[in-house]
C-alpha cells in the first residue's frame, strides 16, 4: 500500500510541476499574443511534452485560457497587492499601490506588460465564460484600488467629499495609458508621466500632500 500512495504521490506531483510549467509559458504568450495565440499543440512542441499530456491537464482550450487567467491574477496578486496589506490605510498607501502596479508593467513581470490590460482588450466586446473572468478580475482590482482610497478617507486622509470611484478611474486610466505607450513604442518615459500625474492628482485631494512623495 505504501509502495502505491507514493507512486501515486509522485504522479501527481510530476502532473503539478507540469501543470505549472504550462502555465508559466500560457502567461507569457497571453500578455503578448493573447489568449487566443494558446493551442495545446504549440504548448506542446514549445515545453517538449505530449499534445495528450498536456490536454490531460486541462481538458479544452477554453479551461486551458481559464486557468491561464487565474495565474496571471495570483502573480498580479503576488506583485501589486499583497504587499501593501500591511500597510496602515492611507494616502501613503495608496501611492504605494499605484507605484507597484507602475512597477509590475515596467518590470515586465508579463513580457507583454499588464497581462489584463492585453486580455481586456482581446476580450472586452466577446461573451462567454473567459470574458466574465476577464471582467472579474478587472472589477476585483478596480474594487481593491477603490477600497484602499476609501480606507485613506476613513483614516482621515483625504478631503471631504472625495469621489472616491473617481478618483480610481482617474488613478487607473493614468497607470493603463502608461502601460500602453510603453509597451507600443518600447520606452519607459510614460511611467514617470504617470508618477507625476497620479501624485498630483494625490495631493490635490490630501489633507496633508506632504504625505505624498516628490517625483524626481
Amino acid at each position: 500500500m505504501e509502495g502505491t500512495v507514493t507512486r501515486v504521490d509522485g504522479r501527481v506531483e510530476r502532473g503539478n510541476r507540469t501543470r505549472r510549467s504550462v502555465l508559466d509559458r500560457t502567461v507569457e504568450i497571453a500578455s503578448v499574443e493573447g489568449l487566443e495565440a494558446l493551442s495545446v499543440g504549440r504548448l506542446a512542441t514549445e515545453l517538449r511534452l505530449s499534445k495528450s499530456g498536456v490536454f490531460a491537464l486541462f481538458g479544452s482550450k477554453e479551461e486551458l485560457q481559464l486557468a491561464t487567467v487565474r495565474e496571471a491574477g495570483r502573480v498580479f496578486a503576488e506583485r501589486v497587492t499583497r504587499p501593501v496589506e500591511e500597510e496602515p490605510a492611507g494616502v501613503a498607501r495608496v501611492w504605494r499601490l499605484c507605484e507597484l502596479w507602475l512597477e509590475y508593467s515596467r518590470g515586465r513581470v508579463f513580457p507583454g506588460g499588464c497581462f489584463f490590460c492585453e486580455v481586456i482588450a482581446e476580450f472586452d466586446a466577446r461573451t462567454g465564460p473567459v470574458h466574465d473572468a476577464v471582467v472579474r478580475a478587472q472589477r476585483d482590482w478596480t474594487a481593491y484600488l477603490e477600497r484602499t482610497i476609501a480606507a485613506a478617507g476613513d483614516a482621515g486622509e483625504l478631503r471631504a467629499g472625495t469621489d472616491v470611484p473617481q478618483l480610481a478611474f482617474e488613478l487607473l486610466a493614468l497607470m493603463e495609458t502608461a502601460n500602453m505607450v510603453s509597451v507600443l513604442h518600447d520606452e519607459e518615459s510614460s511611467y514617470r508621466r504617470a508618477r507625476v500625474g497620479i501624485a498630483t492628482r494625490l495631493k490635490a485631494v490630501a489633507v496633508d500632500p506632504g504625505r505624498v512623495p516628490e517625483v524626481p
